[in-house]
């Protein structure tokens, strides 16, 4: 099995693990989980089984509707650093693209640090977030297509970009090797 399917099994084990602990510590039940968050019941149950690939956006919705930060859903529940992550949160459709939340600081909220790889073609699209967060990009290796809206901003070798991510955004490689970029997420 390839390094990036272990790590994603490993990361959906620790979301498995987190929600049903996290659920249980705030004594609701996998159905009013499904109401507050609104996410499926049956949704829900597969996550807890580790049965579901689910994406960030269902996993950022848990994590509101639980009062705990994204990363909390995905961390290794034994990890003795809090604030180091390494886990590959994303798995692009073409082999090597991924996004792994490398770490966290507190902030308002906390800051979420990403490595992200986006091989030649691969495209990862984004919802709004919420009113009074941020994203700072750094490019380390090819170019970055951050599309705003429907506005392109190149990002090349070397360079970085901050943003207001309360707007639909996306990322894409349009380049021939692939992108490697830090993200950071202010919250």
């Amino acid at each position: 099995m390839p390094k990036d399917s272990t790590q994603r099994t490993s990361v959906l084990q620790h979301v498995s693990q987190n929600v049903r602990r996290l659920r249980h510590a705030a004594d609701m039940s996998q159905t009013a989980l499904a109401e507050k968050s609104g996410v499926s019941r049956r949704m829900l149950v597969a996550i807890e089984a580790g049965e579901k690939n689910v994406s960030l956006t269902t996993l950022d919705r848990v994590a509101e509707a639980l009062d705990v930060a994204f990363s909390d859903l995905i961390q290794a529940p034994d990890a003795r650093d809090p604030s180091r992550i390494n886990e590959v949160a994303w798995a692009g459709s073409i082999p090597g693209s991924k996004a792994v939340l490398l770490s966290k600081a507190t902030a308002t909220r906390e800051v979420e640090q990403w490595e992200w790889c986006l091989q030649p073609g691969e495209v990862y699209p984004s919802q709004a977030d919420a009113e009074g967060w941020s994203e700072q990009i750094f490019v380390f290796e090819g170019c970055l297509t951050l599309m705003l809206g429907d506005q392109p901003q190149q990002i090349g070798t070397g360079e970085f970009f901050m943003f207001a991510s309360n707007q639909p955004h996306s990322y894409r490689n349009d380049g021939e090797v692939a992108a490697r970029f830090v993200r950071n997420v202010v919250i």
